[in-house]
């Protein structure tokens, strides 16, 4: 954090010349990302009635006020991403996933020709594109439900995001994931009577597929990830692996090879994994939240009990026999293992316990990947940290994280689109905006499965 002396134009400008192999956008966009963004009424979007992409809350709220204290960005919602370029920090193309904070000192704002910027301590720092609406958009289901709502894009419009199972069986203090809040945002998104089906009917997210699938005629839309709460039991009758594999069986069938199939669950044991892998998926994102054993079992004390830390590991690593390393690609979240009241005290210890986890998947093929924290104010660890992790941290993770996978011999991973800073679109955190330009090798080529 700044000291009450430095302003955060002070800040991020110290750490772009500490850390200058690491891209000014991505100093930039990590700040935007843990702190979020005020937005002034000249920059919200008129919904789904205008000419904006609006934020669909896809599976958590992203923001750093329930609902009701956003005031017009509540209804008037903020684009769903911003990309930032120019500015005094000549800054190249750089998309940014949107998290509302109206405290925030970073503000979108338009100037007196209506021209929208970023400014930072009350200067303009650079120039902010909306996302357009996409013409898919503009279409309704059969029965009068929005594309936006069944199966909204992020990423500006690479991905399309199916959470098809939107509360998470994980309940309760002693259950949830301590930084999670996608049981909240549930209830806080049918709290203000917007659609927001728990459990995606399949029929309905075919439908909308088919919808991106016709007016998506750039093919912008690259690959689709099925994900949702976990679920410990049965669900629809189903466990976890045939609840989301039956999504992923049905579009392949339906839209062979039109997407990259990608599900985000829990490291479910091998056979599981191998059905995933039957129903077309390609890339399998079994979180492992966060490395150190001691914070894991207190901030994840759901997939502590049902599952346990060095099982998820295993099992992790088993995956790689099914879907090949390099399509195994698990997420942590940045910036929790600073998290009060166990975290680390220093960015030293954090960083180290950070690269220790991401020397023990790197070494061994797999590559992990990161979503920076947004420490959502309904979350324990949101309350107990609403400033979240220092900047510092997540910038020296950027620079660890190219370091390490460099070391092994690694690229970005698929299903991410392009990688570089100027390049990257995705948008909740800056790991391939700071990965270098890959030769054009098909892009996001999926390697298959090794022979065992």
């Amino acid at each position: 954090m700044p000291s009450r002396s430095e302003s955060r134009t002070q800040l991020i400008e110290s750490l772009m010349e500490r850390f200058p192999h690491v891209p000014r956008e991505a100093v930039i966009k990590e700040d935007l990302l843990r702190g979020g963004i005020a937005f002034d009424e000249s920059a919200l979007s008129d919904n789904e009635n205008g000419e904006v992409k609006p934020k669909s809350y896809f599976i958590f709220s992203f923001d750093h006020g329930t609902l009701p204290e956003l005031g017009a960005a509540a209804l008037r919602r903020p684009p769903e991403e911003i990309v930032l370029t120019g500015g005094p920090y000549e800054l190249r193309r750089t998309v940014v996933s949107v998290r509302v904070n109206p405290s925030s000192p970073y503000r979108v704002a338009a100037d007196d020709n209506g021209v929208l910027g970023l400014y930072l301590d009350g200067a303009r720092i650079s120039d902010v594109g909306l996302p357009p609406m996409p013409d898919y958009y503009r279409h309704t289901l059969e029965n009068g439900k929005s594309v936006m709502e069944v199966a909204p894009t992020i990423q500006w419009g690479y991905l399309i995001y199916l959470t098809v199972f939107r509360v998470c069986q994980y309940f309760g203090a002693k259950e949830e994931c301590q930084y999670c809040d996608i049981n909240h945002n549930w209830r806080q998104q049918k709290a203000a009577g917007r659609p927001y089906t728990g459990v995606k009917p399949m029929d309905e997210v075919l439908e909308a597929l088919a919808i991106i699938d016709k007016y998506d005629t750039a093919k912008s839309s690259t690959a689709y990830t099925l994900t949702g709460g976990a679920i410990t039991s049965k669900l629809q009758g189903k466990d976890e692996a045939d609840f989301y594999g039956q999504y992923a069986k049905a579009i392949e069938e339906r839209f062979p090879g039109r997407w990259i199939g990608k599900v985000v669950a829990q490291a479910l044991p091998k056979a599981d994994v191998q059905r995933f892998h039957d129903y077309g998926v390609r890339i399998y994102h079994p979180n492992y939240e966060v490395w150190d054993p001691y914070l894991f079992e207190r901030y994840c004390p759901g997939k502590e009990r049902y599952v346990g830390r060095d099982e998820w590991h295993r099992r992790i690593l088993d995956s790689a026999d099914v879907f090949g390393p390099r399509n195994v690609i698990p997420n942590f979240v940045a910036g929790v293992e600073m998290a009060e009241p166990f975290g680390f005290k220093t960015v030293d210890e954090a960083i180290d316990s950070t690269v220790e986890g991401l020397q023990y998947f790197m070494s061994r093929g797999i590559t992990p990947r990161f979503t920076t924290w947004c420490p959502e104010p309904t979350t324990p660890l949101g309350k107990a940290n609403p400033q979240g992790a220092p900047l510092e941290y997540h910038v020296r993770l950027l620079e660890a994280y190219r370091a390490t996978m460099e070391a092994n011999g690694l690229s970005s991973p698929p299903g991410y689109g392009p990688a570089g800073p100027g390049n990257a679109v995705f948008s909740v955190s800056s790991f391939m905006d700071s990965l270098p330009a890959e030769a054009a090798a098909p892009e996001d080529a999926v390697l298959p499965a090794e022979t065992p």
